[in-house]
């Protein structure tokens, strides 16, 4: 029985997160950051895998990508990314945790 409830909390626990990435790339996809950006492609800008990658292990990659959605900016991938004003500050935190969650 332990083993049973175990397995099904495990399941659960799965389904939440693999929803919970779905819909981070809802929200990413309403707020039009599909338009220049794919998971694992680049397209106007750099792939999310590249952009996760890139900021691995930074400390202040949370905070340097949630004002870069935010208030736009250039330089880091040979082009400019424009601000997003459809992004609330916490929509921008949960996109760039998201984010930085693509392997």
């Amino acid at each position: 029985m332990k083993k049973i409830a175990s397995t099904l909390a495990l399941v659960v626990a799965a389904l939440a997160i693999s929803q919970s990435a779905l819909a981070n790339q809802k929200l990413a996809t309403d707020k039009n950051c599909m338009t220049c950006h794919a998971v694992d492609k680049k397209l106007l800008g750099p792939a999310y895998k590249d952009v996760a990658a890139k900021y691995a292990g930074q400390k202040d990659a949370l905070a340097k990508l949630t004002t870069k959605v935010m208030k736009g900016g250039g330089g880091v991938w040979g082009g400019f990314m424009p601000a997003n004003p459809q992004v609330t500050p916490e929509e921008a935190k949960i996109l760039v945790t998201w984010v930085l969650s693509q392997k």
